[in-house]
C-alpha cells in the first residue's frame, strides 16, 4: 500500500484514521500515494486557524505580509524541479503544461508580493486600507463619512479543482494571505499531492506564523458546516457541487461571503472580412489548436465554441485539423510528446461520455481516435486525441452551447453575421473568457463591449498584439479571472481588486478629529 500524506491543521500535521483514497499516475495507472480526511479535528482546526493563525497576521502590516508571499515565493522557486516531477507523474503533464501551472503560481506570488509592498509604503503602520475621500454629513465639514476596509477576522476556506494543483492554491493564497487572513485548503483530491507538497516546503521553511496555513486533502466532507459569519469560501468546481454550496446553512443562513468559479463555455469569434491566409485567421487558427491541446484541454478558460463567419467554415476547419494533427499524444516522458493525459480515469470516462453527447448534434471533423498514442498504452491510461467538432445549425445544436466536455475537445459553429455569432456567445449564459479576432480596430472594440456584460474577461487579438498578447486562456493576475451566470457570478484577481473580498468595508462617521486619528 503506497504513503498516505498526512493533513497540516492547527500547526501540525495529521494523518486521517481512514485507508485513503489512492491517487494514480494516470498515463501508467500506477498508484503513488493516498489521501484522506478522516477523523480531523475539523472545529479545532477553523478555531486555531482564525484565533491563532488570523491574529497574528493581523498584527502584520501589509508590507510585512508582502514580505511573507517573498519568502514563500523563493521556497517554491528552491523546489520547482521536484514539483514539476509531481506535476508529471501525478497529473501526466508536459513540461510546458506545468509551466502554465508551477511557474503560474510562482509569478502570481511575485505579483502580489510586488503590489503589497506598493500598498506598505502608502499605508505604514496602519492595518486597514482607505477607501476613498472622507464626504461630509452636514452642512458644515466637521461630521464626515470615511469608508475603511478591514481585514475580515475569520479564515478563508478555499476548495480547489484537480486541474490546478500549485495555481490553484496561490492564487486564492497570495491575496487572502496579504490581506491578513489564513487559508484553509481543500485540493482537488485526483492531483492533490503537488498542492500537499507545496504546503509542507513552505511549512517546513516556517515562513508563516501558525495557523496562517492549512490543508485538507481528502473528502471535504464537514468543512463547510465550520463556516462562520466572517469567514469566506472561495469554490473552482463544477456548477453541481456550487449549487449545494449556495444552499448550504453556512452560506443561506450564516451569510458567509462566497465566491464561485463553476462551467463556462468560453467561446472565440472570428470577425467577418477575416479572410483565409490573413493575420487574423491564422491568430485564430492558432490559438484554438492550442487552447485545445494545453493541459489536455483541461482548463475552465479553454474555447469550447469557436464561432466563425459561414463563408470560412470549412477553411477553419482544415486549418485547425491540421494543426491539431501534428499534435503528439502520449506518455509526457517521451520527448516527442506535446499533449499528456487527463488527470484520471474517471475524468477520461466524462470526456468520451460527452463527447458522445455532442456528436448527435454535430459532425467530426478531426477524430482524436486516431491519434496514435506514444509510449501510453489505450487500455491503461487516460490519453485522448484531441477531437474538432462542427455544426452549420448553430441554433438547432442547443447541446453545443449547454454542454462543457471538459478535455480537448472544441466544436466550430457557422455563424450568419456578427450579430449572430455575439448572440450564441451569449447563449452559454455566461463565461469566463471570449477571445475576438479581426483587424478593424472599431469592430474589435464594439464586440469586446458587446460580450463585456456576460463574459468576465474579453481577450481582444489583432495583428498589432501578435506577439505580445497573453493567449485567450492563461489567467493574468493583473486582470479579472470569473464570470455571470453559470459561470458562477465570482470575481478573482484583478490585481488589488482581489484583496476586497477578504476585506470588510465600512463607513465610519465622525468628527474630523476623530477621521484624522485614524491614521
Amino acid at each position: 500500500m503506497s504513503e498516505l500524506l498526512p493533513n497540516y491543521i492547527a500547526g501540525r500535521w495529521v494523518a486521517g484514521t481512514g485507508s485513503g483514497t489512492p491517487l494514480f499516475d494516470p498515463v501508467t495507472g500506477d498508484e503513488l500515494v493516498r489521501v484522506d480526511a478522516t477523523g480531523l479535528d475539523l472545529p479545532g482546526a477553523f478555531a486555531f486557524a482564525r484565533d491563532t493563525g488570523g491574529a497574528q497576521l493581523r498584527a502584520m502590516t501589509y508590507a510585512q505580509r508582502a514580505e511573507l508571499l517573498v519568502g514563500i515565493g523563493a521556497v517554491l522557486q528552491k523546489h520547482r524541479d521536484a514539483y514539476y516531477a509531481l506535476s508529471l507523474a501525478n497529473s501526466g503533464t508536459v513540461k510546458n503544461d506545468t509551466a502554465v501551472d508551477v511557474d503560474g503560481a510562482i509569478y502570481t506570488l511575485g505579483q502580489y508580493a510586488r503590489w503589497g509592498a506598493a500598498i506598505g509604503q502608502s499605508t505604514g503602520e496602519r492595518r486597514f486600507l482607505l477607501d476613498g475621500e472622507a464626504v461630509k454629513l452636514s452642512k458644515e465639514p466637521v461630521f464626515q463619512s470615511q469608508h475603511v476596509q478591514v481585514p475580515t477576522p475569520g479564515v478563508a476556506l478555499c476548495i480547489n479543482a484537480f486541474n490546478f494543483p500549485a495555481w490553484g492554491l496561490w492564487e486564492k493564497a497570495a491575496p487572502a494571505l496579504l490581506s491578513g487572513v489564513p487559508v484553509i485548503v481543500k485540493p482537488g483530491t485526483a492531483t492533490a499531492w503537488l498542492t500537499q507538497r507545496m504546503v509542507q516546503d513552505v511549512v517546513d521553511a516556517g515562513i508563516l506564523p501558525p495557523g496562517a496555513l492549512s490543508i485538507v486533502c481528502g473528502s471535504s466532507a464537514g468543512l463547510l458546516d465550520q463556516l462562520q459569519s466572517f469567514d469566506v469560501l472561495s469554490f473552482t468546481g463544477s456548477a453541481e457541487t456550487a449549487a449545494v454550496i449556495r444552499r448550504h446553512a453556512a452560506v443561506a443562513e450564516r451569510s458567509v461571503r462566497v465566491n464561485i468559479e463553476a462551467d463556462s463555455l468560453n467561446s472565440a469569434l472570428l470577425l467577418p472580412g477575416a479572410a483565409p491566409g490573413s493575420e487574423a485567421f491564422e491568430l485564430l487558427i492558432k490559438e484554438v489548436a492550442r487552447e485545445m491541446t494545453v493541459k489536455s484541454g483541461q482548463k475552465c478558460t479553454a474555447i469550447r465554441r469557436v464561432l466563425v463567419p459561414a463563408d470560412v467554415y470549412g477553411a477553419v476547419a482544415e486549418a485547425v485539423s491540421a494543426r491539431l494533427a501534428k499534435t503528439t499524444v502520449g506518455n509526457p516522458r517521451n520527448e516527442a510528446v506535446r499533449m499528456g493525459a487527463l488527470v484520471s480515469r474517471a475524468q477520461k470516462a466524462a470526456v468520451h461520455e460527452g463527447l458522445a453527447l455532442l456528436k448527435t448534434q454535430t459532425e467530426v471533423l478531426h477524430d482524436g481516435a486516431r491519434h496514435a498514442l506514444v509510449d501510453a498504452d489505450p487500455a491503461t491510461s487516460c490519453c485522448v486525441g484531441p477531437t474538432l467538432l462542427g455544426t452549420r445549425d448553430a441554433d438547432g445544436a442547443n447541446l453545443v452551447h449547454d454542454t462543457e466536455v471538459f478535455g480537448p475537445v472544441a466544436t466550430l459553429v457557422a455563424c450568419r453575421d456578427l450579430p449572430h455569432a455575439l448572440a450564441l456567445a451569449r447563449r452559454g449564459q455566461g463565461s469566463l473568457v471570449a477571445s475576438v479576432y479581426g483587424a478593424d480596430a472599431g469592430a474589435l472594440a464594439g464586440a469586446a463591449l458587446a460580450l463585456a456584460a456576460s463574459h468576465g474577461r474579453v481577450h481582444v487579438v489583432s495583428p498589432e498584439v501578435a506577439a505580445t498578447h497573453s493567449g485567450h486562456g492563461n489567467v493574468m493576475p493583473q486582470s479579472l479571472h470569473g464570470g455571470p451566470g453559470r459561470a458562477g457570478g465570482g470575481e478573482e484577481l484583478g490585481g488589488l481588486r482581489a484583496l476586497n473580498f477578504y476585506h470588510r468595508r465600512a463607513a465610519i462617521q465622525a468628527g474630523s478629529a476623530v477621521l484624522g486619528a485614524l491614521g
